[in-house]
Formats: structure tokens, sequence, C-alpha cells
């Protein structure tokens, strides 16, 4: 069977999802989780975007370098001297790094944004890979918006990229324009047509504007492209990006067809979409493809009879091969640390420490007086919310709320600091805006709640209410994460979670002139 490469850019052109801002600690957790699930790419960040996107780039290229031989990290760079040099600075490090450099080729880009001539975008272009090439051995080239770009055009210059060193070039459907025949006909003409094109990498890169991004993927597959530019759970700029997990079960689950395979641990896929959701506080549709909390469940009286009598019926693969668990798993207040420790083993959690492990069990005791039954799901979001904990200058001991159809909600907050207990009331329009006003008149810091979002974990009226939000305080931005079967706990907690990052100094600060566009 060929081997297709996963590239994953959910540090990336993920992280250039409107609202998400990962900071470096976030970024190398989710990096670590990309190598145990066993991507052959992570294009780490966009080094020249900001200093906090060198820095990440940095200590991933330093971390992936420790932990896998072969999983190869990428920084972006536009087809300018500058980037491409501060790409390299970035890589330093990396055991096998790779420079991914692009410059847009459609008519309009050319035109309108770049205001360049064709044959000047191809000057740039060459010059770019050669520079690369310096610092590198590997090298990527992408043709932004290669699905509105003339062909010829097209080829010509992935024919002067390679014979300057590309080692991959790309062809990205940037705006998600295409139609699945438009785009594997694209493909199979670039295959065809350069010269020395079976000595590189094809590579496809589709957005999801259209709700092709999928589909396009593997029409490019299917017409010769040996690499997949994707993201986990689909995240990315406007609709998102081709999703990781529905490219790789595809090509999995419908083997005899495709005869191609991949290096993807499609048990660790479940995992990295709750991390990667959890931490960008973007939410993954009850109705998702393959990590959905709908993808495996069935309600229809038809359906439950199917699987009862044989699970095959109704479902195509299944749950446990992309790390979920079928049934839910009985956990209550009488159980032992050894069979906690046993179930967090056999839910993939094989690197926590004893110290970790006592934390998460201490946590676990505590949801367990609250809830009848502890599920699966609560206990990956214990773990996941445990493993980005930062040090805790601010912590939460009390939070006590009033509030009705007929009152002014009142909430008030005791927080422990290095310099004492404090503890103040505040008044708001709800109990969570109360809460906060309080957290600010202990805190006094300048914070601006900028999207709050709340979703169940599980199910039930007892289940654990997961709060994420996104703060600004000057110039940085600040993702905070709160968990607990009370919401307005679990609101607290996240605001406390996001002052203690900005104490810990692990902010995203945004680029001064914005996010750069890219493939």
């Amino acid at each position: 069977m060929a081997y297709i490469k996963i590239f994953d850019t959910t540090l990336r052109d993920g992280e250039q999802s409107p609202g998400v801002a990962l900071n470096t600690l976030e970024k190398s957790e989710i990096a670590r989780q990309l190598a145990r699930l066993g991507v052959d790419v992570i294009e780490a960040g966009f080094p020249i975007a900001s200093e906090g996107d060198f820095q990440a780039v940095r200590e991933i290229a330093r971390t992936i370098d420790q932990e896998s031989e072969k999983v190869i990290v990428a920084g972006l760079a536009r087809a300018a001297k500058g980037d491409v040099e501060r790409a390299a600075q970035a890589l330093e490090d990396a055991r096998n790094p790779r420079i991914h450099t692009f410059i847009a080729t459609s008519p309009i880009h050319m035109e309108k944004k770049l205001q360049l001539a064709p044959e000047a975008v191809i000057e740039r272009a060459v010059e770019a890979v050669t520079l690369a090439k310096r610092f590198v051995d590997d090298v990527e080239f992408s043709a932004e918006d290669a699905g509105r770009s003339d062909p010829e055009f097209l080829v010509r210059i992935f024919q002067e990229a390679i014979d300057a060193g590309a080692t991959t070039i790309n062809i990205p459907d940037t705006v998600g324009y295409m139609m699945p025949w438009e785009y594997g006909d694209l493909v199979a003409t670039i295959c065809r047509r350069v010269s020395g094109i079976e000595k590189v990498d094809v590579s496809t890169h589709c957005h999801d504007d259209l709700r092709c991004a999928v589909i396009n993927s593997l029409a490019g597959v299917r017409n010769g492209a040996t690499q997949v530019e994707c993201t986990v759970n689909g995240i990315g700029e406007r609709a998102g990006n081709a999703s990781l997990e529905e490219i790789v079960m595809a090509l999995s689950t419908r083997k005899d067809f495709w005869q191609h395979q991949t290096g993807i641990n499609t048990r660790e896929l479940y995992r990295s979409s709750r991390l990667v959701s959890g931490l960008t506080g973007m939410a993954v549709p009850p109705n998702k493809a393959v990590v959905g909390d709908n993808a495996f469940a069935h309600e229809a009286g038809i359906h439950q009879d199917g699987v009862i009598k044989a699970v095959e019926t109704y479902e195509i693969m299944s749950a446990e091969t992309v790390g979920r668990d079928a049934g839910v798993l009985v956990m209550g207040k009488h159980s032992g640390r050894r069979a906690f420790r046993k179930t967090l083993t056999d839910l993939g959690y094989t690197d926590l420490d004893n110290d970790g492990v006592n934390v998460l069990f201490r946590q676990f005791k505590d949801l367990c007086d609250r809830k009848r039954t502890v599920t699966v799901e609560d206990i990956r979001a214990l773990v996941d919310a445990e493993t980005t904990r930062v040090a805790e200058t601010y912590v939460l001991e009390a939070v006590q709320f009033q509030s009705g159809t007929q009152m002014t909600p009142v909430a008030t907050v005791r927080i422990k600091t290095d310099t004492g207990v404090y503890e103040e009331a505040g008044t708001g329009d709800g109990p969570v805006d109360a809460t906060y006003r309080a957290i600010e008149r202990i805190t006094k810091l300048d914070m601006k709640l900028e999207s709050y979002e709340i979703r169940s974990v599980g199910s039930g009226k007892d289940a654990l209410g997961e709060v994420s939000i996104r703060v600004t305080s000057g110039g940085s931005t600040i993702l905070g994460r709160g968990l607990s079967t009370d919401v307005v706990e679990a609101s607290a907690k996240a605001y406390i979670d996001a002052l203690n990052k900005l104490a810990a100094g692990l902010a995203k600060t945004s680029a001064p002139e914005g996010k750069v566009s890219t493939p």
C-alpha cells in the first residue's frame, strides 16, 4: 500500500481560527500529543508573525527533538528573505526541520495583494526556496490560492521550485473554492506535467468554505498526492481546514478502496480532539464525524435493535478504534487508587507520574461526592484540565452566590494569594457576572471578557460543566478553562485559570499587524 504523509497544521493554520490564542505551554502540550498520534509533520507556527510564535516554534522543535526521531517540525515563511531566515533560526534545534515557504499565484492575489507580475512571483519563489535550502535539506513550496490559479502558471512555478531544491510542493485550495473533480484534475495535471515530480512529495491543503475540504483532499490523494495537510477537528481560517481524523479514518476504514496507509495511531484520535478542543475553546459539534459525541450513539429503535444483534449493522468502525469507550465506565466514591490508576492506563494516560495521579485522584474523589456516576468523559476532562494547569498565583477557595427572578444577583468570592486571603462581594446581571466582578475587586486587574462558552461533559442533570473563556488584558489574550458540576464555580475557575496564566507570563501577545495571510 502507498504511504500517505499526514502534515498537521493545527498549531499554525488551526491557531489562525478567529478567537483562538494558544500560549507556548499549550502549544507544546498539543505538539507532544501530535507526536503520540503519529503525524509525520508538525507545522509549529509562523515564526515571523510574532515573538510568541517564534518562541513556540523554537520550543516545539526542542521538545519534539527529544521525544521523537521521525517527526518533522516545520515553520512557515512567506517568500521573503526575512521570513525564511527567521524560520531557520526558530528551527535550529530541530532534529528534522522543514521550512515551508509560499507565495500567491492566482491572478487576483498577484494583482490585488502582491501587485507583482507573474514573472516576478516566480523569481521570488525561486529565491525563497534557494535561500531555505541553505539552512535545511527539507523545503516545502506552496502556491497560495492554487485553486484559482492558471494551471499553466502552476506547472511553471512548481517546476522552478523543484529545480531550485523543493522537496515537497503543495497545491492549496486556500479559499475552499474547488469541487472534488476539479481539484483532483488539477493535482493529476501537476503530477503529469511537472518534470521530476515523482522525486518529491505532492501535498494537498484544502479549506472548508464550501464543505469540500475532506473530499477535495481525498480527491487529491486519488490523483497522486502523497501528503495531506489537515488539522485536528478541522479548525482553521474561516470555515476551517480538512479534518485530520476524518481523512485518516476514511483511508483506514476504506483501505479496500484507497489502498493507502498512514502512520497514525488511530486510538489517539479522540484524545487529540479533546485536548485541542479544550485548549482552543472551540467545541466539537455533537454530530461531528469520528469524534463528535453522537458519532457512535444510536437512538432510533431499529438502529438499537440492529446494533444489539451485531454492532457492524450500523457502525462501520468501532469506537475503540479511535480511542473511545463504547460504554460507561462505572466508578464511584468507593473506588480505590489502584483501580483509578488502571482506569487512567486503560484510557491511554500512561505518562502520568505518582504526584500527578495523586492530584487527579483527589479531584476524582471530590467529583464522586457531587455525582452519582463518574464516566469516561469526566475522567478525560479532569486529566486534560490538570495537564495544562500552571502555577497558582491565585487559588479559588470559595464562591457563593444568590440569584433569582426578583433580586439582583450577588456573589462572594474568597481567593488565596502569596500575600494572604481576600474576600469580596460583587453584583451583576447574573451570578457569573457578579462572580467576575467580585474577582476583579480582589485582583484589581483590568480584564475584558471577549468570549464565554460552556458545554456539558457527558450527560445527566449532574454532568460536569466545562467553561472556556477568552479575556484580554493590555495587548495580551488569555484563554481560561474551568471544570465543575456547578457552572458558576466552573466559570470562576476559568477566570482564575486565565489570571494564573497572565501571572505566569503565558499570555498570547498579538502581532502588531494582525495575522498574516497564509495558504
